[in-house]
């Protein structure tokens, strides 16, 4: 049998879609053993009715159970998909709110910026520890992992732990192609996509029908858009996947700028609107769960790790866009860094596709990211709260808007609010 481990199962609604893709699956039925778990028991028990009742629904005839405690889940586990929060809204609010009163405007404050980089220095700690537990009981087993910031974390997983089997998932890509395709007017299955990159700044390198670009025709389309993608594309070359309110946050020329949060229509503090409807959909899952209403749901596409599990299991070849190490896949992107690129997936293994150079200007955007991600993990990985500065200060969105000393004052605020989540020693003062 398969196991399947779902740490952060808390997350309803994505263990939702995936257990109802991996159930859904006749060629799977009685092949799974799923194990659930969650810091919060609330969350852990909504999350094992929830798994039960969709076995029920679709007569898989899984094996499921459920613990608070981690480890002893992990034995002879096959993947372990993290969807985990460290802090939940409670930090959310603090990585807003305290930077807000700075002068300093995010939308969604998860991948880099000042929120990215202390969702990062909350959520390494955990991540090592799951992969060192991983290392211990099931050091084969792929961890699939959904969790931001994707690329600081991934980094830090290979930098700071034994385990080699780890790849990010993000919808980002999958996203990007089929809105391209919507605004051109045709079916996925006609245009040729390639696109890379980093997570949440990947481009789309390739898109094309019949060996013809389709950039000229989506030019006029999109020629009066005023929106952050649109503008990155027309200055840059290639169409951006990440949308609007997150791909301002990684560059310096729209958030700082009040002009351009109206022009653009930018949603300041996004995160904390989607954070409520996040808290919403699960009191309202709770209640579809007391009320005996249908749980099973039925997608066009399946979830990303159920791609890769389901293709790993059967054999089924996918082209799925992972994150993965940097190990010759994208020549002007440091080796150490991992990157999104796509991947064949199949009964074999996970294989990326190498895919060389990326444009000049579209990977000094990058290696502009990676910067700041480098030096979280740097400040994650050696406790060095300089490393913090540094990387808060070298991020483009911050360093438009705020002096040095500013940037140091609002580190240093942050690390004392979030306190016991971050390394301790990013919490013994300047070293």
């Amino acid at each position: 049998m398969t196991r399947i481990v779902i740490t952060g199962a808390g997350n309803v609604d994505l263990t939702r879609k995936i257990l109802s893709d991996l159930f859904s699956a006749p060629e799977l039925a009685g092949a799974l053993r799923v194990a659930l778990h969650d810091v919060d028991p609330g969350r852990l028990a909504t999350a094992e009715a929830l798994a039960r009742r969709l076995d029920t629904e679709s007569g898989a005839h899984a094996r499921i159970e459920a613990a608070a405690a981690r480890p002893a889940l992990l034995d002879g586990a096959d993947f372990v998909i993290c969807q985990f929060d460290v802090g939940g809204y409670d930090a959310l609010l603090r990585d807003l709110e305290i930077p807000r009163r700075y002068g300093l405007r995010q939308t969604l404050g998860d991948t880099i910026g000042v929120g990215g980089v202390f969702r990062a220095l909350r959520t390494i700690p955990e991540m090592l520890a799951l992969a060192a537990d991983m290392a211990r009981r099931c050091p084969d087993a792929w961890l699939l992992t959904y969790t931001d910031p994707m690329a600081a974390l991934c980094w830090a997983v290979r930098a700071g732990s034994p385990l080699r089997n780890v790849a990010g998932l993000c919808h980002a890509v999958r996203d990007t192609h089929a809105l391209l395709a919507d605004l051109v007017g045709r079916e996925l299955a006609e245009i040729d996509f390639r696109t890379a990159g980093v997570t949440h700044q990947a481009f789309v390198l390739r898109f094309e029908s019949g060996g013809r670009s389709l950039y000229p025709d989506l030019d006029p389309l999109i020629a009066g858009d005023d929106d952050v993608r649109s503008e990155i594309y027309r200055r840059f070359g290639h169409y951006p996947t990440e949308s609007s309110e997150h791909a301002a946050e990684y560059v310096p020329w729209f958030l700082p700028h009040e002009s351009e949060v109206r022009r653009l229509g930018l949603p300041v503090d996004e995160a904390l609107r989607r954070g409520a409807r996040k808290l919403d959909a699960y009191e309202r899952l709770r209640g579809a769960l007391a009320s005996g209403e249908p749980l099973l749901a039925q997608w066009k596409h399946f979830e990303m790790a159920s791609e890769v599990i389901h293709s790993m299991v059967t054999g089924t070849p996918r082209e799925v866009y992972l994150t993965l190490p940097n190990e010759g896949l994208i020549d002007n992107l440091p080796p150490a860094a991992c990157v999104e690129v796509p991947a064949r997936v199949d009964g074999a293994g996970v294989r990326p596709v190498p895919i060389g150079a990326l444009p000049v200007q579209l990977a000094a955007l990058n290696r502009t990211y990676l910067n700041v991600v480098e030096l979280t993990v740097t400040a994650a990985l050696e406790q060095r709260r300089s490393a913090v500065y540094q990387a808060v200060m070298l991020d483009p969105a911050t360093s438009a808007a705020l002096p040095p000393a500013a940037i140091e004052a609002l580190c240093d605020e942050l690390i004392a609010a979030h306190g016991a989540l971050l390394p301790p020693g990013l919490r013994g003062g300047r070293r």
